[in-house]
């Protein structure tokens, strides 16, 4: 079968891998027939970081979780790529009730039991059970970021085999169009956590999403929090990813090049610019009381976190790892539901076997297609 792998930077390439089995009676094997490229993924593609990481890394210059998630020698290639996808259950264990053949599910990017402390308290994403598989002790357990991060390859590939199926694979509801969540498994699920649980309790809440290198979360992030009847500003460099923001009903202005900090503060900040600058102005623009998340990378050891800022003003700062398993049943009703265009967000749109042509875009965000089996 068919297996895309970063190769180095801009270089991506089909490998023959051979096709996965069951190894458990809990697993299922699924066909992706929509994936989705992560913000995070155009870190390795369109930069030649991987030797910087590593000199980083041994200087102590980048933070020890970096090697943790991606080994020693951070993204070096050949690996494995893809880890948002909407597929197609071709086999199941004797073990699976939950789904069948031919359902069309979201495959979460991280591994999880969903029967372990962590994952009963909706860190899924830091299951214990799955970061200890196979005698590791793993920072975390995912598709697509290399063997440091687990045995199971990346989403876009002919095949995947899933293990933990009845807890990890969650249908598609009847009705949703599998390309309105083609980022379900990570970015749409991340934008969610970043505004929803926070109006809920806080209604008529203002919103800020700080955008940039996170570059479809923001979006995503303004999209469901203007959706939520909050008013939003969307803020970014980038004169499309403000039109989408506006057509997705946040108010877009753009980043003065002079400072990286809106004017006002906002009970609901969300910081997508993915760096340092950008999470240090927008815990500066969170309102007294106010919540921060934090949805990029910040990979250097020290980001100068204004930290008395903080308790002077009572900000709450939320930074992590998205668990989408633990909302991905409540999302994919809310989207079909609620009718949310999360498509677009889609910037470009690619035939599946375009893949190692088309993953490399310079684009906000990529979807692959073919059509399912059924």
């Amino acid at each position: 079968m068919r297996e895309l792998n970063l190769v180095a930077a801009g270089k991506l390439a089909w490998f023959d891998r051979p096709e996965p089995a069951l190894s458990g009676d809990e697993d299922a094997i699924v066909r992706p027939f929509v994936v989705s490229r992560c913000d995070g993924d155009c870190l390795p593609i369109h930069r030649n970081v991987s030797r910087v990481m590593q000199a980083g890394l041994r200087a102590g210059l980048l933070d020890p979780a970096v090697g943790g998630i991606c080994g020693p020698v951070p993204f070096a290639g050949p690996f494995p790529i893809g880890h948002e996808c909407v597929a197609e259950v071709v086999e199941v264990g004797t073990a699976v009730t939950g789904v069948r053949a031919g359902d069309k599910v979201v495959v979460p990017w991280a591994v999880s039991c969903g029967r372990c402390g962590n994952c009963r308290r909706g860190l899924t994403s830091k299951c214990s059970a799955a970061r200890r598989e196979d005698g590791a002790e793993r920072v975390l357990s995912a598709y697509g970021f290399g063997r440091a991060s687990g045995p199971y390859g990346g989403m876009a590939s002919d095949l995947l085999r899933v293990p933990h199926a009845d807890h990890m694979l969650v249908r598609v509801p009847d009705g949703l169009d599998p390309l309105r969540v083609a980022a379900a498994s990570d970015n749409l699920a991340d934008g969610w956590r970043a505004v929803v649980p926070y109006l809920r309790s806080r209604p008529g809440a203002t919103v800020l999403v700080v955008g940039g290198g996170a570059q479809s979360i923001g979006l995503y992030a303004a999209g469901l929090a203007a959706a939520h009847g909050a008013s939003v500003d969307y803020v970014d460099s980038s004169s499309r990813r403000m039109a989408i923001a506006e057509s997705l009903g946040a108010t877009a202005r753009e980043r003065s090049r002079r400072s990286t900090r809106p004017e006002g503060a906002y009970d609901v900040v969300v910081e997508a610019s993915s760096s340092t600058a950008g999470i240090r102005a927008a815990i500066r623009s969170t309102a007294p009381g106010g919540v921060c998340t934090a949805v990029g990378y910040y990979v250097a050891a020290n980001t100068g976190i204004p930290l008395m800022h903080m308790y002077a003003n009572d900000v709450t700062l939320r930074l992590g790892v998205s668990h989408p398993r633990a909302v991905l049943p409540e999302l994919l009703d809310w989207v079909r539901d609620n009718d949310f265009p999360a498509e677009k967000v889609t910037t470009e749109l690619a035939d599946f076997d375009e893949a190692p042509s088309a993953y490399a875009a310079r684009t906000t965000k990529l979807v692959l297609h073919r059509p399912p089996l059924s």
